[in-house]
């Protein structure tokens, strides 16, 4: 299979080289994308690097890592490779792993991979604490907005898709920013593609992150909410109307009636200075008790969902057939 590496470079002039230098053999292509970095790591790259697999594609402008790998999917796409890895410029992920990101995909066992740095404790020793506690949320509530309930470490860049799950993706839809890779599992759970996670340990020496905390505890939370609501809408009221969706309609009702009703006999007897009568609280709570239970039961339907079966396997049958992306 034809195998091709993107590095997304912005501000990596001190990595990128070595990193290069490391890419092995079994890559038949590496795209070089400079996202406007103003240490001109692409000019670095294109008048130092003599390996031909080499190609450097300039942004005029930064786009964000997104942005940067957008462009590179598209060149893979257009070069017809079979296989896309993605590996950051800044020399924290360790090239030799290639073999073993490629291999679920040329095996079709998966339809992506991706790295994971929570599989063993020890592999945590060297990741800034905060940076831990950090991912730990972040994954917990990726697990609730992208399906993905057996996936840890959503914010890890290291990963490998198939040519033909990356060309049934929206690639203009996809986010520009650091919520790329959280979008990127979003759009596979609506794909129902599957994801194998492949053990990892990051490397953090003199680097500095380009992420900032503030910044994206400002963005991600409303964008996982918009993320969470188009996949329970696509795959349980669009694409399907099973169990879960029964129990997400009227759980939800349930809950809403006894919320509203409970919250509106609580304000009229606090504003009267009378108590509500037994059966006005059993009509409150009772609802709100049972659509609780539903919405619980639709939270274990839902992790149960996880898709199990590679879309290689499911289309081998109809050849050259995927389920149509989405546009949204």
């Amino acid at each position: 299979m034809k195998i091709a590496v993107v590095v997304p470079c912005y501000k990596v002039r001190n990595h990128i080289l070595d990193l290069l230098s490391r890419i092995g053999p079994e890559v038949a292509v590496v795209f070089v994308v400079d996202d406007g970095c103003p240490e001109q790591s692409g000019q670095l790259v294109a008048q130092t690097v003599t390996d031909p697999r080499v190609q450097v594609i300039f942004h005029e402008t930064n786009q964000g890592v997104g942005g940067a790998m957008i462009t590179g999917y598209r060149a893979a796409l257009a070069a017809d490779i079979d296989i896309v890895v993605k590996v950051d410029g800044d020399g924290q992920m360790d090239p030799a792993l290639i073999g073993a990101f490629v291999a679920p995909l040329a095996e079709g066992e998966a339809d992506y991979t991706k790295g994971n740095r929570f599989f063993e404790l020890e592999t945590l020793e060297s990741m800034p604490k905060m940076r831990v506690f950090g991912n730990s949320v972040v994954s917990f509530v990726n697990k609730v907005a992208g399906g993905y309930w057996n996936l840890m470490d959503p914010a890890n860049g290291y990963t490998a898709i198939t040519k033909s799950v990356l060309a049934a993706i929206p690639l203009d839809k996809l986010d520009r920013g650091y919520f790329f890779e959280s979008d990127m599992l979003f759009r596979l759970n609506t794909l129902r593609a599957v994801v194998v996670e492949i053990p990892m340990k990051a490397v953090y020496g003199l680097e500095r992150s380009n992420m900032r905390l503030s910044r994206i505890s400002m963005e991600f939370p409303g964008k996982y909410l918009v993320r969470f609501l188009k996949r329970i809408f696509y795959n349980y009221f669009l694409r399907d109307f099973n169990v879960c969706s029964i129990e997400l309609v009227f759980g939800t009702l349930l809950m809403c009636w006894g919320v509203l009703f409970g919250g509106y006999h609580w304000l009229a007897g606090s504003l009267n200075g009378r108590f509500a009568s037994a059966g006005t609280v059993m009509l409150a709570a009772m609802p709100f008790i049972l659509g609780f239970q539903l919405l619980l039961a639709a939270v274990e339907y839902d992790v149960r969902n996880v898709p199990t079966r590679p879309l290689s396997q499911q289309n081998r049958a109809k050849p050259g057939r995927l389920p149509p992306h989405i546009n949204g």
